[in-house]
């Protein structure tokens, strides 16, 4: 018999941030490690990770890291998790390239790490247990399912899958390989939640293949098309709508120029290369005005509509928005972008263009729906179902679809993460641990961390400006050189607020005085009460509070030129 554990450490109430970790007879398996886009009140805020603080104290008990495919949900964390913790990491081919251009985007040279590629066809052995890749279908290719075969059954886990079989070979489902598993048992699915609240089953080409035929029709000028760069698949759907229409190709879009040259170089997403256009840049003799082109505007959340902003504005190199375009709107709004998509329809509705939103639940099919779920169920046949990868009323979704399916309460863990459930002898034990868990915010780099202060103060730079208030002193002889400059930046028009600027020197004086009369200075109490003064009086004054950046210069003999 084994010792089996199973917690998460993000991905249970996240739509993202997917890590989930097995234990076996004390050795570790970290299955995916993906990152959550932030909202947008987290200013400045490129993502959020897991804390992994419990995996680095115990990194010499984990035995790999098992990507699932190649979306910044399930690998975005990655180059955080090889900087902390150097173990080999198996993926299929495609998502082993996708995730060395993720290293590549951080500075890491992916020949510094063990990539392993799993083949479907054979299984990896450790000491106590196998593991063994099952391909499922997705919107990238060579998406898996990742087997753990353990002496007390198999534990599934199957992240954002469908069995839409309008796909090609590298997009299928195995269905055979998922229904032998259940000959030896399977002790616990972990199955996917993003399409819990879906009904029926999940199919992403019927209606949406007809939208885009029909927009493609229809179109009098040129069509641009704005999608996000990850779904391979709707890009190769619009790909080879275009070629029916005998219209060439312009990919905008350097993740996804990317992804396709990735894609197409190993075989996976096809494109012939006399249908591709290569666009100059806009002249007084070249407008890129072409109605024989479709142009793929692709990106990730915000950039499919920021391009589309600078296109409608004539900032864009490339193309300048028209009003006999037709925009074939295929990103929906995420979290965190639903102010800059609502700003941009708007401004496509000044233009004039003919803007053609594609329905959300076209484009959201490659999550389990009901009926998906409940025929993966069937396949596997498992002892116990633990909800995975969605918000909390997703995993409460799917624990509503075992019930109906006919799983017992007590078969059925919604757990948080950091919640561990143990197995013993095939039986889930009724205490539950908990280990460290957390969010993580990381601004450009996996090396930093912010804080709710460095939130707070970008807050309010965004909505209240700041002002930096120079002045230069001779703390030696404790006299003031100069008045104050006072620059302000997103706060206030100098030139107009005058008494507002003499005040705030009357403020620096009277503190200055203040500090000079004691016998030592005190640089950060100084500093502290300027802050404070100003902010004080400017919040009575306007009813804005803007951060204040005191800089004193002291340029004493002894300091020279000291900034404090």
């Amino acid at each position: 018999m084994s010792k089996i554990r199973f917690f998460a450490l993000g991905g249970l109430g996240d739509t993202g941030k997917n890590l989930y970790v097995l234990e076996i007879n004390s050795k570790l398996i970290i299955l995916d490690s993906g990152l959550q886009h932030p909202t947008g009140d987290l200013l400045g805020v490129d993502a959020l990770v897991p804390d992994i603080s419990y995996l680095e104290s115990r990194k010499n008990d984990i035995v790999g890291i098992f990507l699932s495919h190649a979306h910044d949900r399930n690998i975005g964390a990655l180059p955080l998790l090889l900087q902390t913790f150097k173990k080999p990491v198996y993926a299929t081919d495609y998502t082993i390239e996708m995730a060395k251009d993720l290293l590549k985007e951080y500075d890491m040279d992916p020949e510094k790490y063990v990539f392993k590629t799993m083949q479907y066809k054979n299984p990896i052995k450790f000491k106590d247990f196998k593991v063994e890749f099952v391909q499922t279908t997705h919107s990238v290719p060579l998406s898996a399912a990742i087997v753990i075969y353990t002496k007390d059954g198999a534990v599934v886990y199957a992240t954002d899958y469908t069995f839409d079989q309008n796909v090609n070979e590298y997009f299928k489902t195995d269905f055979q390989k998922l229904a032998r598993i259940a000959d030896n048992g399977v002790l616990a699915f972990l199955g996917e939640s993003g399409g819990a609240l879906n009904f029926g089953h999940s199919s992403t080409d019927g209606n949406l293949k007809r939208t885009i035929r029909k927009t493609f029709k229809r179109a009098k000028h040129r069509i641009i098309v704005n999608m996000y760069s990850t779904e391979l698949t709707t890009i190769q759907m619009v790909v080879n709508e275009a070629i029916k229409f005998n219209k060439k190709l312009a990919i905008i879009g350097r993740k996804a120029q990317r992804l396709v040259f990735i894609g197409e170089q190993m075989g996976y997403i096809k494109i012939p290369n006399e249908s591709l256009v290569n666009l100059k840049f806009i002249d007084n003799n070249n407008k890129n005005e072409f109605d024989d082109v479709v142009f793929l505007v692709t990106g990730e959340r915000h950039e499919p509509f920021f391009m589309l902003q600078r296109m409608a504005k004539a900032y864009d190199r490339l193309v300048h928005l028209i009003e006999s375009d037709t925009i074939l709107a295929m990103a929906p709004p995420v979290i965190g972008t639903e102010k800059i998509a609502a700003k941009t329809f708007n401004i496509l509705s000044e233009i004039g263009c003919d803007v053609v939103k594609v329905d959300k639940d076209y484009l959201s099919q490659f999550h389990a729906a009901s009926e998906d779920i409940k025929l993966m169920y069937s396949l596997l046949k498992p002892k116990y179902i633990i909800p995975i990868n969605g918000d909390y009323r997703m995993l409460q979704a799917q624990a509503s679809i075992a019930k109906e399916y006919g799983y017992k309460e007590e078969n059925i863990l919604v757990l948080d993460n950091g919640e561990v459930i143990a197995f013993n002898q095939g039986n889930i034990e009724k205490h539950h641990d908990m280990v460290e868990n957390g969010t993580v915010m990381i601004d450009g780099n996996f090396e930093t961390d912010l804080n709710s202060i460095v939130l707070k103060e970008r807050e309010l730079l965004s909505q209240d400006g700041f002002l930096i208030v120079t002045a230069n002193v001779d703390a030696k002889e404790k006299i003031m050189l100069n008045k104050p400059e006072v620059v302000s930046r997103g706060y206030l028009f100098m030139k107009d607020n005058e008494e507002i600027i003499k005040q705030i020197e009357i403020i620096y004086e009277l503190e200055t005085k203040k500090q000079f009369s004691k016998k030592k200075i005190d640089w950060k109490n100084y500093k502290d009460n300027l802050r404070h003064q100003i902010t004080r009086y400017l919040l009575q004054t306007t009813k804005r509070k803007p951060i204040i950046i005191p800089v004193i210069i002291d340029t004493s003999k002894d300091h020279k030129y000291k900034i404090i």
